[in-house]
């Protein structure tokens, strides 16, 4: 993406958050995640988010973040539009990857800082200082798992700021949900950042979802949103149901090392999770595999096992 405009433009639809797979070594294995972008690409997401949450940032060196979003863009190229996840503990290193993530064409994914008792005038202000750094925007990543949860009330105010082109919504109180989608959209684009329950934020009025599991099971999650988008409601929730003993294993053992289990057992290119996560236990990859089956088994979920 060249510019702002053409950001807010192509800002739509279900994206595969990509998790990042390493070797047991910890090492980047970056033919395997080209494989992993090329088969959500080719099944028709609309997009693609690279080193979010799930995608392992925190345990990243900026050097590492860098080098991981100019490889990805090679791969990608225009061909679909790429979020790539800037956040971070530091400032200067926020800076400098919101930066280099616009100038590569991709779309900045910014929370607010990591810091203890900053008020909601500080993280308006850091936003105004991130916003004008990026030739394409940025994305406001609302992640209260992994930092401060703000309010509808100040989301409003970061929907002013020039250069903030949507808000990727962790925080998925119904309450906050109806507010955000009732008060902002048409200002910016709404992504809901769970795939664990995305039915309701879509059915407010949100633009699109980032989805973790898609990594795993595509096709399924394509499918509820693609029936959303053309107004299906009950096979988007009758495909919604069928996969939720997968996310109960998830909510318990945790995203992303379910998801790169359940990626290896398909053939995909999972691999490991790096330091301090800790790859799933034989017993629970099993159940995983079990629950794998049954999918594969139900036509309508379009699974296979290799």
């Amino acid at each position: 993406m060249k510019d702002i405009s053409e950001s807010q433009a192509r800002l739509r639809g279900i994206f595969n958050i990509t998790v990042t797979p390493f070797t047991a070594g910890g090492e980047f294995d970056f033919a395997g995640l080209a494989r992993n972008i090329e088969r959500v690409i080719g099944l028709g997401y609309d997009g693609v988010l690279i080193g979010g949450t799930y995608g392992e940032f925190p345990a990243m060196s900026a050097d590492e973040r860098a080098l991981l979003f100019r490889r990805v863009m090679d791969v990608v190229g225009d061909r679909v539009p790429v979020m790539l996840c800037s956040a971070g503990s530091d400032a200067r290193t926020v800076r400098d990857l919101t930066t280099l993530a616009g100038d590569l064409g991709g779309l900045p994914m910014v929370t607010p800082p990591f810091v203890s008792e900053v008020t909601d005038a500080q993280i308006v202000s850091f936003f105004k200082q991130m916003a004008p750094l990026s030739r394409t925007g940025i994305l406001v990543y609302n992640a209260p798992g992994i930092g401060i949860t703000v309010p509808p009330a100040v989301l409003e105010q970061l929907a002013d700021i020039e250069g903030v082109v949507g808000i990727k919504q962790g925080d998925l109180n119904p309450t906050a949900i109806d507010q955000i989608a009732n008060r902002l959209a048409g200002r910016l684009r709404l992504f809901c950042a769970s795939d664990l329950a995305f039915l309701g934020p879509m059915m407010c009025g949100f633009d699109g979802i980032s989805s973790t599991n898609s990594c795993a099971l595509p096709e399924i999650i394509l499918g509820a949103y693609r029936a959303l988008e053309r107004g299906d409601a009950a096979t988007a929730r009758e495909l919604h149901q069928l996969w939720y003993p997968y996310r109960a294993l998830a909510r318990r053992h945790g995203q992303p090392q379910l998801v790169k289990a359940a990626m290896n057992l398909r053939g995909f290119d999972g691999r490991h999770v790096r330091a301090p996560l800790i790859d799933l236990e034989a017993d629970v990859i099993a159940r995983v595999a079990a629950e794998l089956s049954r999918l594969a088994a139900d036509p309508r979920a379009g699974v296979s096992l290799k």
